[in-house]
């Protein structure tokens, strides 16, 4: 009798243990990833023919985090190939997370604080060797977007200047494609050493973050102890990301850092994903002065779609910020980096992006700008600076 009791209780452990990494993992991203429920947005004729004569682009999102199949429509999360076609989205920078910490706190984050992303990697069964390498998260998920690919002919990854153009051009000629882009969240997974940029890149990393949530080997963070500067370490990997052809993405490091780059470098830097300081005055979106700096080297500020960097997140919201972004920064560093899958709640997903064309066009925004903003920006820098 008591076998059968400790056995029942083992069949009954063992099904709730299949329950927790079946289940658990989709209930976590639905609840991180919300799209906020509203009535269908209202998209003119006009504004829905100017958006389909768009290219589009996206700066930031971390779908690649989540235990989803990017090549269905999904039912929960923001992104998705399907969805990113329904939006007109002709790229898309999927960036890898590799460390978060828990409550995501903006204000101080201490270096070795607990780490949400291994309990993810284990929960959703990542292969053990990335349970406690944050090189080898970065890897699995570059491996996730190639297999992608891979199985899709609605998605390619960008890594070079004539796959850009060999995209744009089949998109011109109706082909309904999508490109997407490798970029890393805070450059944690070089675990401070120089030569794993070499397999970063190898593996399609084309966007280089400096930081995340917490200082690390390169310098601080905007989330971290103090207003740290780079280290010299985070020179050297500053200026291996100029000679290679990288791009270079400062959206979470410290102001300090970001002005030890602008005194090193003259390339186009990218704040992937933020708000505007004078529209939403919270620690999370630089100062405006440092924002002008930034688009001073030819660079761009992407305008995310959560609450906590615009303080309004409808399309109007967005839109009223994209206009404040243009009027500080002027109408050629502006583009869309909307920090999609990003444990954001947001008020649309990708297929609605038109609502955020027709908030524009309420603004009374010129479409050359709209032209710019959603995309023509982000080519532009990507011409610049992909290796041919």
């Amino acid at each position: 009798m008591v076998k059968r009791i400790v056995k029942a209780f083992g069949v009954l452990a063992v099904i709730a243990l299949i329950a927790a990494f079946t289940f658990a993992p989709g209930y976590v991203e639905a609840e991180r990833n919300a799209v906020r429920p509203h009535a269908p947005y209202t998209v003119s004729d006009a504004a829905q023919s100017l958006h389909n004569s768009l290219i589009i682009g996206d700066w930031h999102a971390d779908s690649l985090l989540w235990k989803r199949d990017l090549l269905a429509h999904g039912t929960r999360g923001q992104v998705d190939v399907p969805r990113l076609i329904a939006g007109n989205v002709a790229l898309q920078m999927f960036t890898a997370v590799t460390k978060s910490p828990a409550g995501q706190n903006y204000h101080s984050n201490d270096s070795d604080a607990a780490d949400n992303i291994t309990l993810l990697a284990v929960a959703q069964l990542w292969p053990p060797r990335t349970w406690n390498s944050l090189f080898e998260r970065a890897m699995y998920q570059a491996e996730k977007l190639q297999n992608f690919a891979e199985n899709s002919d609605a998605l390619r990854v960008i890594t070079t200047k004539s796959d850009l153009e060999q995209l744009l051009s089949d998109r011109a000629a109706g082909q309904q494609v999508v490109g997407g882009l490798l970029g890393i969240e805070g450059a944690h997974p070089l675990e401070g050493d120089i030569t794993n940029l070499d397999h970063l890149e190898n593996a399609g990393y084309r966007m280089i973050g400096l930081q995340h949530f917490f200082d690390n080997a390169l310098g601080g963070s905007l989330h971290g102890a103090d207003d740290h500067g780079l280290t010299d370490f985070g020179t050297q990997v500053v200026m291996e990301i100029a000679a290679r052809n990288l791009i270079l993405d400062v959206a979470h490091s410290s102001p300090q850092t970001v002005r030890d780059v602008l005194a090193i470098t003259d390339m186009p830097i990218v704040v992937s994903h933020t708000g505007v300081h004078n529209v939403c005055p919270v620690k999370r979106n630089y100062p405006d002065n440092l924002m002008q700096d930034i688009a001073a080297t030819g660079g761009i500020i992407g305008i995310g779609y959560w609450r906590d960097v615009l303080c309004d997140d409808s399309p109007a919201g967005i839109a009223k910020s994209i206009q404040a972004a243009i009027s500080l920064v002027g109408e050629n560093h502006v583009s869309l980096g909307s920090d999609f899958d990003g444990s954001v709640t947001t008020a649309l997903d990708t297929s609605e992006l038109a609502a955020i064309t027709q908030a524009l066009l309420d603004l009374n925004i010129p479409e050359t700008q709209i032209r710019k903003v959603m995309g023509e920006n982000m080519v532009r820098v990507l011409r610049d600076r992909l290796p041919n």
